[in-house]
Formats: structure tokens, sequence, C-alpha cells
């Protein structure tokens, strides 16, 4: 992969201007992250597939069994080094191993808090030592990772968790006592990544505890709405006994190891969401060529295929914007290495380093697979409705991850606070522009594209929305301050057109990227689904713009920047119902997802 856009910060999409040769796009991959990728498929259809029911009624054992399969194929073991039996391979590669086995329902869930949330704290943050002792079985499958860190009186706010760990008089051990709840795996780990407060600390610490420490016991399974053979238990932990040599990082160091694990399972959950929506597209598409009405495949008809268009553009969109953000996550942590930071800490700096984005395409790609499971109920019908076909399993399964890896809300709200932090830190550089757009304000239009470059009227629409961004953004900062955070209304409206930009940019990004390589004539469909999915962000930033300038601005202040926003998401007028029919068209042809 290309390593050209070294200096690339966190952020700073909002502020500078990218270049489509520098980003990643999925139709990029090489021959071997293909085979990594149809090794997932191939699993996924000949053992998960099959088995949905099975997996749902939790059958003894059978997800055990799955997990030691996919040990034994190397997927548990995508993103451990070699030097611990695994593949050591880059972070996008782990990403489209996430997104290929995304659609696996349950049994994406189990793999993803296994490899996840239950092995990455050891890999970034273990002793040497203690790598050597666990990341080998946690690569196999020969043993089972759990992440405890949620309780019955702290979610969101993890740092109140009351479970405690009392240091041994002696020194050679700790005591714990506690209990966690949803916890994922729980019912069959052998391995425990556990959050508690030592003593009297102020702070989270973490273990590593085995269950064969003893003092470990189980609540029955939760009844979920969905994701029903995925194993979540209460886990009560009673005089447990944890050996010195199992402190996971630093003392207090806990929170800093489960914000910076959540920031990896944050995107690796957009990745999983992103396989699911192409699969209920495929299937969607599939059932509405063979359900025939009125005399005609449903597929004919304009109503079905907007929503099979829409399903397809947002599919693609969230594809873009997550293999572009992999790729910097890459190139961040090349950069830390080759500064000659440690290999672990490097890969943790730069995940890090674009934690907006994660949080970004987290809120997306979970919305997204919402709204493409609800359209994939509504195009089956009465059948989406039934337990017998697909549908059903996907709308209930979707539903989870808007609240798993921190709800949206909480993810919307870290969106802007990461910004402002940076922005105050002198890391990113938001008031000068900010300031030259309030300057711009007072200014005459103008609507020109300003050149005559291919896509220069798009890229003049992306230019002008970031302006809308920092235009309402600083205002709000600048009038709030302080009391900024307790504006959540505001806080998540403008993080909402934060999102918007991201994704459209990606979008834009990914298709100009491909016109150079491949030409306009065969693009023509992903052109068409990107100037509707740009037509219509212009719509969504103006309201989303309107109603949290309404919410702190009045009189003058407030008319100016309504202007502004009106000027900065002005867009030429364009047929959507006609471009939405050119994806959807080709689509239906094809009889699958193929964008």
């Amino acid at each position: 992969m290309s390593n050209n856009n070294k200096t690339i910060k966190g952020g700073e999409f909002l502020i500078k201007e990218s270049n489509h040769n520098d980003i990643f796009i999925a139709e990029n991959w090489d021959e071997e992250q293909k085979m990594m990728r149809d090794t997932c498929y191939d699993f996924i259809a000949a053992e998960v597939n099959p088995n949905l029911d099975r997996i749902d009624d939790m059958e003894e054992g059978l997800m055990t069994s799955l997990l030691d399969k996919a040990g034994e194929l190397g997927l548990l073991g995508i993103s451990i080094p070699e030097e611990y039996g695994g593949f050591g391979k880059d972070f996008n590669s782990s990403l489209l191993i996430s997104e290929a086995t995304g659609s696996g329902h349950s049994f994406a869930v189990a793999l993803s808090a296994h490899t996840g949330i239950g092995m990455l704290p050891i890999m970034y943050y273990g002793t040497k030592a203690q790598k050597q002792k666990y990341l080998p079985d946690l690569g196999s499958g020969a043993k089972k990772a759990c992440y405890c860190l949620t309780e019955p009186g702290s979610g969101s706010d993890a740092n109140s968790g009351k479970t405690k760990a009392i240091l041994s008089e002696d020194g050679s051990n700790y005591i714990l006592n506690g209990q966690k709840m949803w916890i994922t795996n729980g019912g069959f780990a052998d391995i425990f990544i556990v959050f508690a407060k030592v003593n009297d600390d102020s702070n989270l610490s973490a273990f590593i505890i085995e269950k064969e420490f003893g003092g470990i016991t189980l609540n029955p399974e939760e009844k979920k709405m969905g994701i029903k053979g995925s194993s979540t238990r209460q886990v009560f932990f009673n005089d447990v006994i944890i050996p010195k040599e199992n402190f996971l990082g630093e003392r207090e160091g806990g929170f800093k190891i489960a914000l910076n694990i959540l920031n990896i399972g944050r995107i690796k959950l957009a990745a999983a969401a992103l396989g699911a929506m192409k699969n209920i597209v495929s299937q969607s598409i599939n059932y509405a060529n063979e359900r025939s009405q009125f005399g005609s495949s449903i597929a004919t008809y304009g109503a079905i295929k907007h929503k099979i268009a829409e399903q397809a553009i947002k599919t693609y969109a969230t594809e873009s914007a997550l293999y572009r953000t992999g790729l910097n996550i890459d190139q961040a942590t090349s950069t830390l290495l080759e500064s000659g930071m440690e290999d672990e800490k490097a890969k943790l700096k730069g995940v890090e380093e674009f934690a907006v984005e994660a949080a970004i395409l987290k809120v997306f790609g979970s919305e997204c697979l919402d709204y493409v499971s609800d359209e994939g109920v509504q195009i089956f019908g009465g059948m989406g409705f039934s337990a017998d076909a697909p549908m059903d399993r996907s709308y209930r399964d979707s539903r989870i991850n808007r609240i798993f890896e921190g709800t949206n809300e909480i993810n919307r709200m870290l969106i802007i606070d990461m910004l402002v932090k940076r922005a105050m830190k002198g890391q990113l550089d938001l008031l000068t522009p900010a300031q030259a757009v309030a300057k711009e304000l007072m200014s005459i239009p103008d609507f020109s594209s300003g050149d005559e470059e291919l896509f220069a009227e798009e890229k003049k629409y992306l230019a002008n929305f970031k302006k809308a961004a920092l235009m309402t953004a600083g205002a709000a900062v600048q009038k709030l301050k302080m009391n900024l955070g307790k504006e959540q209304e505001v806080v998540m409206n403008i993080s909402d057109i934060i999102i918007q930009i991201y994704v459209a940019e990606s979008f834009f990004l990914r298709v100009r990227k491909l016109v150079d390589t491949n030409g306009e004539e065969s693009c023509a469909v992903k052109i068409a689904a990107l100037k509707t999915f740009l037509y219509d962000s212009a719509d969504k930033i103006n309201v989303f713009g309107k109603t949290a300038i309404n919410s702190f601005a009045e009189g003058d202040e407030a008319r100016m920047m309504l202007m502004g926003i009106k000027r900065f998401t002005k867009v030429n007028p364009f047929n959507t119902k006609k471009a939405r029919r050119i994806v959807a068209d080709y689509l239906i042809a094809e009889n699958k997802y193929t964008l």
C-alpha cells in the first residue's frame, strides 16, 4: 500500500483538501488480501449460514467449535505478530477480515469480541511474558477471550465501576471482587480481560484473569432482541486470586486501555456492518427479481428500485470511508515505526490518531446497516416479517450496533469533544479556517465552480460543506464556550454535519480515483451514486446546520449564519430519481451487490 501521505492527521480532513491519489480504495486489494477475504466468505457459507438456527438456539459447544475451525484457518490470528503464531497483517487487512465475516450474525459478534476487545489488550499492553503465554493460544482458538468493562451501574461512564482488586499484604497477588454485565463470550471464555480499581484508586486498572483461577460464577444467558446466538452473561468475581504478573499495563491505566481498544472496536464494528450490508443488499435484489406482482417482477417498479439504489449507495459510501481511514491508520503507524517507536505502541498511536474517524465510521456504519436491514424487510414484504426468511434475523441483529462500542450518541459527542481538544492543544488549527469562513460571510458569494477540472462542481460542494461545518462549529464554541458539552443537541447536530462531510468526501475521492484508472464511461454507475449522495448530503447538512444555529444564535447573528448555511449547501438541480435508477438497474441485472 502507498505511504505517500504520511503527514495527514486525524480530523484534518475538515480543514485540508485530500488528494484522491493518496487514499486506499477497496478496488485495489492485492491477490493475497482477496484470498484471505474469500477464505472468510467460504467459511461463512459452509460453516455458519447452514447453522444459523442452531447458533441462535445456543446449541451446546457449537459456537466454540466454529471458533476452533476459524482458528485452524488462521482467521483469529490476522493481527497477531508472527513471533506469537499470527500473521502480523496491517490494519486495513484486519478490517477486510472483519468485513468478510460481518454477515455471520451472532458468529461475527463472537469472533470480533474474541479477536478484538478480548485479545488486543494483551497484544498492545501486555508484557513480553504475557504475550508469549496467551497470544499463541488466543490466535489458534485453543483459548477464547472476553472483555469485562460494563457493570450494572456503569455503562458509558465506565470509570465509575465498583469492581475492586485489593493488593495482598505480601504484594504477590490481587484479590478481586465485583460484578460485570453484558459480557460477550462470557459463557465459554477461558481468558477474561477485567477492569477494576486497585484498593482506593480513583481510576481503573486492568487484569488478565484465567477461568481456572476460580471464584468466577456466571448468570444464565441473557434473553436478547437479536444476536441470540452470542453468549452474553453477567460475570461475578468472588475473591478471585490474581497473580501480580497478570496485571495488565500500568496502575490506573485501565481507562486508557479501554478507550484505545474501543477506538479499534468502533472501526471494526463499521467493517462488520459493511459485510452485513452487502449481504442484505444482495438478498434484497435477489428477492426483488424473483417476486412477481401485477404480472411483473417487483424489481421493475420504481419504488423498489429506489430502495435498492439507496441501500447500495449507503453501503458503497461506508466502504469508501472505511478503507480510507484504514490506510491512514497504517500510514500513521509506519511513520511512528520509522521514528523508532516500539511496534505495539506505534500501532496503538496510529489508531488513536484517527479516533475521530473511527467514531464517525461507527455511527455511520451502524445506522446505515439499520437502514439497509429495515428496507430489506420492506422489499421482502410479508416474507420480511416471517422468521422463515432472512430479513427477520438481519433486522433484529442489526439493532445492537448502535449501542455496542459506545452508543451512537456518546460517539457523536466524542467526535466534537476530540476535535475541540485537539484544536485547544494546537494539534489541529480549526480556528484560522473558521475565522476565514466568518470573514467570507461578509463577501459577495461566488457560485461558480472556479475551474474546468473533472468533478470541479463536486469539489466545490465539498469545500462549501466544510465551510458550513467550520462556521457552525466555530460560532457554537465561541458562543457557548465551556457550556458547549451541556448543549448535547447542538453538539450532535454539528457532529452529524462532520460525519456527512467525511463520508461524502471519501465517496468522492474513491470515484475520482476510479475514473482516473478506468475512465468516466466505465464508472457511470458509481458517478450516478456519488452525485446522488452529494445532492442528498447538501440537504442534510442544511437541516443540521439550521437546527444548530437556531439553538444558540438569534437576531442578526442568526440571520447571517443561516444565510451562510444556505450559501454553503447550495447545489445545482439534479435528477436523483434517474441516477438511482441507473444504480438499481445495474444491480438488478447483476442480481447481487457488485458496486
